[in-house]
């Protein structure tokens, strides 16, 4: 009775990810100069038809037309999460213009603003609300520029919205190192516990951890502590091959063309659990979980490609982003090995959990696979 409860639980928490709805992350640039406000702010469609419906014909393409018609509610609904104050007075701000661009992960409304303060600000503060209401997964991330006097002083400052640091403060000159760690380690955390494509990739490492291929059979591993310590060895070459090519991408040494990076991501899910359904690589697996985690660092590098983080700030978002990577993935190593642990002997195991949550994690990387390559719309999306 026992083991089928828990593989019941194990299946509901794998199935979770899939009812969510998709994290999103919106791109704020800002610049203050003397009194005055002007930026730019990146909104995904899919994220304002979501909020206040752009979609009119209802035929899942939204159109520029469509776009242009919704420009007053798209501006309004922008404007109503988005508060500047200087030296604790608000700064009036506005939406002057719209238009589309394309970004990695789809197309974006960036609308232009302007905006005027009582006075040339010491202190700015911004308060963060967009989308969070619908999307706790939701981020924003922001480049503010203080242009100073000449370029030599001019300060770049760069922060992460969330639900829990919605209002942030700035001061020209001001590096606030720490909290730019703080913000990108727990993107990092967030990167991992909300992807469902590195949950999935993760499922299909992880499925196999308490056993060992030997003569074509699973057979129970001999102890916790080398079911931990291979695990663990798995989930850190991914890491630092992960951290490699963002680090490589994020910084603009390279760049690849997206539809090839999310076609490989999505192969690399599929192979994860067909590798448990027909065993082809069963031996020093941190091998190839470094070659997939290469790909995977150059999906994840588009987005602070797109944030355009100062050189400061870049070296802190980079190092802390990975961590959180890092910890985020050993947390749920610790949250699933030991107890699997308890069930490796059972029969149970291998037919309720490992073969039909391996296939589970095959079926979705192949319809991802085939999406993304073919252009397709199967109704399974990538993350």
């Amino acid at each position: 009775m026992m083991p089928r409860v828990f593989a019941l639980l194990l299946l509901l928490l794998m199935a979770a990810p899939a009812q969510a709805h998709k994290a999103s992350t919106s791109y704020l640039h800002l610049r203050v100069d003397d009194q005055q406000l002007e930026g730019r702010w990146d909104i995904a469609l899919r994220d304002l038809d979501y909020a206040i419906g752009l979609d009119a014909d209802d035929d899942g393409r939204i159109t520029w037309g469509e776009v242009r018609g919704a420009q007053s509610r798209i501006a309004d609904y922008a404007l109503q999460h988005l508060k500047v104050d200087g030296d604790g007075k608000t700064c009036t701000l506005a939406v002057d213009g719209l238009q589309i661009v394309e970004h990695s992960d789809g197309n974006y409304a960036v609308l232009d603003l302007r905006g005027t303060c009582s006075q040339a600000p010491l202190k700015l503060q911004l308060d963060y609300s967009l989308l969070f209401e619908l999307d706790a997964l939701h981020r924003g991330l922001l480049d503010l520029e203080f242009p100073g006097d000449g370029a030599k002083n001019s300060s770049h400052l760069s922060a992460l919205f969330a639900p829990d640091a919605h209002v942030l403060n700035f001061e020209p000159g001001s590096t606030q190192v720490l909290r730019v760690f703080r913000e990108y380690f727990r993107a990092g955390l967030i990167h991992v516990w909300s992807g469902l494509d590195h949950l999935l990739f993760l499922a299909g490492l992880f499925l196999p951890a308490v056993l060992r291929r030997s003569h074509g059979e699973w057979l129970p591993t001999p102890s916790l502590r080398k079911a931990v310590r291979d695990t663990a060895l798995i989930v850190t070459a991914f890491t630092v091959a992960h951290a490699c090519t963002l680090t490589l991408a994020a910084t603009g040494a390279f760049t690849l063309p997206s539809r090839w990076v999310e076609c490989a991501v999505a192969a690399t899910v599929c192979f994860a659990g067909l590798n448990n359904l027909v065993p082809m690589v069963y031996r020093e697996l941190f091998w190839l979980s470094a070659g997939f985690g290469l790909i995977h660092g150059a999906a994840v590098a588009s987005a602070l490609i797109d944030l355009g983080l100062p050189a400061g700030g870049r070296v802190w978002a980079l190092l802390a982003f990975n961590l959180g990577v890092e910890a985020a993935q050993l947390s749920l190593l610790a949250l699933v090995i030991p107890p699997t642990y308890y069930f490796r002997y059972s029969r149970w195991y291998r037919w309720i959990i490992l073969l039909p949550g391996s296939a589970a994690v095959t079926l979705v990387g192949a319809i991802w696979f085939l999406e993304r390559a073919f252009d397709l719309q199967l109704g399974v999306r990538l993350p």
